[in-house]
């Protein structure tokens, strides 16, 4: 029992460790207990062969199935995708895995193979390559890895280098069907904030970072929320894209609070 740590124990179906309450609390909640185990059992069995997480299925990825006549949208498979994967790998460094796991080492074999040339992941479920950088990034920083490693500092430099003039970031999804539109559009503050987090996870401390802050500070509107004047969700990449509103909000209330823990840790 020399690896427990508050809320795990061992577990020796995957060699890991699974919430059974809080040991540094005078209860545990059984209930919980079984409901975290559940998931976690269903998490683990979701990952894909190649390493990934997909969004509803396990090794669904044959192409062929896109080319039937009625596969419109493309929505016939639901292959592994960098920006589910980093958020898998967040899920598991909350629940006490190590990035020596093998489940967790699979999983950043995939995110080093998906990563482009430039630094940058593509995003499936948010307009594109910042989303996908950001959640990526951010999930290898949880798990534990080197953020000074030049592949992540790349992905860093990607973002910087796409930092608009007035201090934000945006990329239209027209970056899904032409690549040099990676990154490039007008700014919006959902697409600031994945930007800035993705920095943070780099432990970046350029003016860059300062600059995008900034930016959400000034467009923060009288009411205290934020407004995206363009679409940022993505349905089916090339046929549909969605405006959620609450992404405007609350996505740069989680950049700032990002923020403001990493200044109390320096």
């Amino acid at each position: 029992m020399e690896d427990l740590v508050c809320g795990l124990v061992p577990d020796e179906r995957f060699g890991i460790v699974v919430p059974v309450g809080d040991p540094c609390s005078d209860r545990g909640d059984e209930v919980t207990d079984r409901a975290m185990g559940r998931a976690l059992d269903w998490v683990l069995t979701m990952q894909n062969k190649d390493g990934g997480w997909a969004s509803f299925d396990r090794d669904c990825d044959e192409q062929f199935l896109t080319q039937i006549p009625f596969a419109d949208h493309n929505a016939m498979i639901d292959p592994s995708t960098s920006d589910i994967t980093g958020r898998g790998v967040e899920t598991l460094s909350a629940l006490g895995f190590s990035r020596d796991h093998p489940v967790v080492q699979k999983a950043l074999a995939f995110l080093a193979r998906e990563q482009e040339r430039d630094g940058s992941w593509f995003g499936r479920w948010g307009c594109n390559y910042i989303y996908g950088t950001w959640l990526a990034l951010h999930g290898l920083n949880r798990i534990g890895e080197d953020m000074m490693e030049p592949r992540y500092q790349a992905a860093g430099c990607w973002l910087r280098a796409n930092q608009n003039e007035d201090g934000g970031w945006g990329e239209s999804p027209r970056s899904y069907d032409e690549p040099a539109y990676k990154g490039q559009g007008p700014s919006t503050p959902s697409q600031t904030a994945w930007s800035l987090m993705g920095l943070l996870a780099t432990e970046d401390q350029t003016d860059g970072l300062t600059r995008g802050l900034e930016y959400l500070i000034k467009n923060q509107r009288d009411d205290g929320s934020w407004k995206d004047d363009y679409w940022t969700g993505t349905g089916f990449p090339g046929v549909f894209y969605l405006r959620y509103h609450l992404y405007a909000t609350y996505f740069p209330l989680l950049a700032l609070g990002m923020f403001e823990k990493q200044m109390e840790k320096d």
